[in-house]
Formats: C-alpha cells, structure tokens, sequence
C-alpha cells in the first residue's frame, strides 16, 4: 500500500517543477530580450553632450546610432546560421558576456572614430542576442509560446527604455564616459541571468547548407509582395530612429532648452510600446494588416506634425503617437511575412531584420542633411513623407492571403 501511495503521488512533484521550469526560463527571455537593447540605442540622449565633447557636427554625431545599426544589419543574417550549428543557449550567453566588451570600452574612447569602433562592434555581437532568442523560443516553447514571445518583447521593451534613461542619467551626474560603464554593468548582470535560468535547447534544428540559404533568400526576393514587406520594414525603423535621434538636437536648443537627464526621461514615451503590441496583434487579425499599418502611420504623421507645436505636452504628445504607429507597424509587416512567405520562412525573417536595420542606418544619418538645411521642420517633413510611402507601399503591394499567423510569431 504504501509503495502504492507513493506511486501515486509522484506526479504532482514532476508537475510543480514543470511549472517552475517554465517560470524561469520566462524570466530568461525576458532579461535577454532587455540586455538585447539596453545598449543599441542607449545614446541617443547624450549626442548633443557628446557633439560638444568631440566638437563635432549634427550630422556627425548620428554616425554614433548609425555605425551600429549598420552592424546590426550585416551580422543579423550570419546569426541564424551560427545558431542552427551551435546550441542556441551557447550563443545567446556567449553573446550577451561579449557585447559588455565594446560597451565598457566605449568609455575609453578619446576622439569619435575610437567610439564608433566600439559601437559598430556593439552592433555586431547584438543579433546573437535579439534573433537567436526568437528561434529559441520558437524552438523550445511547445505552450504558451505566445505568452513567452510576449515575455521577451516587453524585456526589449524596458531594456530599449532603460538603456536610453541610465545612459542620460549617469551622464548628468558624473560624464558621458560613466554612461557606458555604467551600461556594461548591467549588461554584465543580464548576461549572468541569462546563463544562470536559460535552461539548454531541448532540440537543435536541422542544418542548412550554405547555398541553400543564399538559394531561398534570392527566390524570397523575387516575390513582389515580400519584397514591398521588406521595404515597409525598411521605412519603419527608418522613421522610429530619424524622429528619435534628432529630436534630441531640437528639444535641447532654445526655446525647450532641455537638459541631457531631461531628454533620457523623455524616451518613456517608448514604454507604452510594451502594451500597444499585443492589442496591434488584435487588431491586425481582425481588420488586416493593411488597415492596421494605415491606421498606424496616418497616427504617426499626425504625431511627428505634433512635434513641431511650441508646447513641451504636445511634443511628448506627438512622440507617443509615433513611437506607438512604429510598434503597431513593425508588428503589421513582420507578422505579413507568416502569411506570404514560402519556406523556409527563417530565411525570409533573416532578410526582413537586415532591411529592418538598414533603414535605421539611413534614419539616422540621412535626416542629418536635412536638418543642416532646414532643422527640425525638414526632419518632419522628411520622416512624414516616409510614413506616406509605407502607407503607399502596403495599399499596392499587400493582398490578403489564406493563413493569418499570431503578430507576436514573428519579430
């Protein structure tokens, strides 16, 4: 009897540690999905302190954003294939530990070109991060996967926020310098967290030959709608990083006069991102993605039209409304590739982030001849008109198709 009773209540300790198991590597996910963009776009509040440091222009300070979105690009595709070769748990860690080199060298840097070094190598080491964790989850999570990717975008979420806020923070109070140290230690603590509570890949996905990517990538080329979904991408980061870099330039200059903390606290206008995209998710699968990127971007002109108010509320105003149209946009086009792209569809998400990040290397940069010609109104003008191609793009291009997958599948 009692050999009995033990057998019977054996199943309930196999259980509770399941769930434990599961709460933990959530936790992980989520700290991958924070120290993933802790430190990607962390300077954008400290460029005018940091034109004044290097006694460098405008429009050569944005290569700070730049250079390592640019890096993002290139590695990102070379990521997934790292991955399908190693075990995902490896590279993600090995990953995290290696983008705190470059972020505490940043501090040492003594002209421009040292920091843009370390932030292009920043850049690279990020994908490791960000791309490989999305195929780990839909790897490894046979339930509840969608409650993980949500997990995890609310880690990239708070960490985009707070990288932006610790940087400008650290930079008031003691220099520029300490905003990065300050970064690779927390880079540091996620990285430990990751290793500690990520439990090994159960399953390791097949491998690819090498020509056999290059193949499915071009044949993801020549497909119109795919094509356009690329170029929508394109144009999204494109205007999230033009309206965020250089607005910083803006609201620092007479009549706001803000200060660098000031513009840090400025960037929580990126927090609610982390509730507009599960409601964007709603919403595409109801009225389609085309309506949902419409909708999106005629809020996000309206709301970089708002920046140009002489009011410091409206400009906060309008910069909720562009952060939130860039989400719900992002979340529109990647989830679209679910729908019209033949397999493998891994390689089809590859090239979608290598555009995603192409055009917020041109976002951060491009607006700068503009603002050397007409300051912040050609910047709107600018970013606008973007905004009014995307919307363009997706009305000519983007046709229903049969399968609707989840927005949060593909990020």
């Amino acid at each position: 009897m009692a050999d009995a009773d033990a057998l019977i209540s054996r199943p309930a300790k196999p259980r509770e540690e399941l769930e434990g198991h599961s709460r933990t590597r959530t936790v992980a996910v989520v700290f991958a999905g924070f120290c993933a963009f802790l430190t990607l776009f962390a300077p954008q509040p400290l460029l005018p302190m940091l034109a004044a440091a290097f006694g460098r222009s405008v429009k050569a300070m944005s290569l700070v954003v730049t250079i390592s979105t640019i890096a993002v690009a290139i590695a990102a595709p070379l990521a997934g294939i790292v991955a399908d070769r190693l075990e995902r748990k490896r590279v993600i860690v090995w990953a995290a530990f290696l983008l705190a080199v470059p972020t505490l060298l940043a501090a040492s840097s003594t002209s421009l070109g040292q920091l843009l070094f370390w932030r292009f190598w920043q850049g690279v080491f990020t994908p490791g991060i960000f791309a490989v964790t999305i195929a780990y989850i839909n790897r490894e999570w046979e339930r509840g996967g969608g409650a993980a990717m949500s997990a995890y975008v609310g880690g990239t979420v708070l960490g985009g926020f707070s990288g932006r806020m610790v940087a400008a923070l650290a930079a008031a109070w003691l220099s520029w310098r300490w905003a990065f140290v300050v970064l690779g230690i927390l880079n540091v603590m996620a990285a430990v967290a990751i290793w500690a509570w990520l439990p090994r890949g159960r399953r390791r996905a097949g491998t690819q030959h090498h020509v056999s990517i290059a193949r499915s990538m071009a044949r993801h080329l020549r497909n119109p709608r795919l094509l356009a979904t690329y170029a929508v991408g394109f144009c999204v980061l494109f205007t999230l990083l033009a309206t965020f870099t250089y607005i910083n330039f803006y609201l620092a200059a007479p009549p706001f006069g803000l200060s660098t903390a000031a513009l840090g606290v400025l960037f929580v206008v990126y927090l609610p991102g982390g509730f507009v995209t599960p409601l964007a998710g709603r919403l595409i699968d109801r009225l389609g993605h085309r309506f949902a990127l419409t909708a999106a971007f005629s809020g996000g002109i309206a709301g970089i039209l708002l920046t140009l108010a002489p009011s410091l509320p409206l400009v906060i105003l309008g910069l909720g409304l562009c952060c939130a149209s860039v989400f719900i946009a992002h979340a529109s086009a990647s989830s679209y590739i679910g729908m019209v792209a033949h397999e493998p569809r891994a390689a089809a998400v590859g090239l979608y982030v290598m555009f995603y990040y192409a055009g917020g290397s041109l976002g951060s940069f491009l607006p700068g001849q503009f603002w050397n010609r007409g300051g912040w109104p050609a910047c709107v003008l600018l970013v606008a008109a973007v905004q009014a191609l995307t919307i363009a793009l997706a009305a000519l291009f983007w046709r229903p198709a049969p399968q609707v997958l989840p927005a949060s599948a593909v990020r």
